[in-house]
């Protein structure tokens, strides 16, 4: 009697789990757009963008925060459709075409010539509880060839943003992704600012 008593338990302590409601997570495009502007004649030079690296810390999709007192937080029911790194790559992509500095923004695996190549790593990427701001940093070479097997950095930035957020606690996934994608924006703005003397 006593064995089929502690069959039981694990039994009864698994009903908690089954019945618990299933919750849909939310997803969000990491996909600022660039502002409309003046029209710009297309530049001469081709531009290959090779894959952009994620820093430790911001690889995972869930929507992250930072305390006030320094600690991080996930959004398990919120995240990204894409891996941060994975997104910010294609939305520069999409965001240096419509600039038109250059005559083509070319993938990796590309046969065609490339005068400039751009390596790129998302850096940051999350809510500053303390601040009241969203954040996103990127860093970026641009490197062109000097021969068959050699590439020259012909220069480095880094450039962040913030974006300030609702002062509502607890903040909403919604509130937490507009303003990491309005700061990745200003990002991509500056990174466009930055390579349009290389043009």
């Amino acid at each position: 009697m006593r064995r089929r008593g502690l069959l039981l338990l694990p039994l009864v302590a698994g009903c908690g789990v089954i019945n618990q409601s299933y919750v849909e997570p939310r997803r969000y495009p990491l996909s600022p757009s660039r502002p409309d502007g003046p029209p710009r004649r297309a530049g001469r030079k081709t531009l290959l963008m090779r894959l952009t690296r994620g820093a430790p810390g911001v690889d995972g999709k869930l929507l992250r925060s930072v305390r006030a007192d320094g600690t991080e937080a996930t959004e398990y029911y919120a995240e990204w459709t894409a891996p941060p790194a994975e997104a910010a790559e294609e939305a520069l992509r999409r965001w240096l075409i419509a600039s038109r500095l250059f005559a083509a923004v070319l993938a990796p695996g590309t046969r065609g010539a490339t005068d400039l190549q751009l390596e790129t790593e998302l850096t940051a990427l999350h809510v500053d509880l303390g601040r009241g701001v969203a954040r996103a940093a990127m860093s970026a070479v641009l490197l062109t060839e000097t021969s068959q097997f050699g590439t020259r950095a012909v220069a480095q930035y880094t450039e962040a943003a913030t974006m300030p957020v609702p002062p509502d606690r607890p903040l909403s996934p919604d509130a937490q992704a507009a303003g990491m994608v309005a700061a990745l924006g200003a990002v991509l703005a500056r990174l466009e600012s930055d390579l349009a003397s290389h043009a």
